[in-house]
């Protein structure tokens, strides 16, 4: 933990990580969330959060690369 992440807890700041990431989207997928994030009058940010809220339970029932089995291979849609 450096100063800054003490500094924050110590003093009840947000509980939110608020540092950019990046994320590399296939360029038609970014498309549709900047038009869904236009229609809803959104961030992208906020469409990719709510997105993920919404679809983890799923994600969570998926296989991890050990447990999928010889043969198998990712769906990457």
């Amino acid at each position: 933990m450096n100063d800054k992440d003490t500094l924050a807890k110590n003093n009840g700041a947000a509980k939110t990580d608020k540092r950019k990431q990046s994320l590399y989207f296939p360029e038609d997928m970014l498309q549709e969330i900047k038009e869904e994030a236009a229609r809803l009058d959104r961030s992208l940010s906020w469409v990719v959060q709510r997105a993920w809220k919404l679809a983890r339970l799923e994600i969570k029932k998926l296989p991890s690369v050990n447990e999928v089995g010889e043969g198998e291979e990712d769906l990457g849609d």
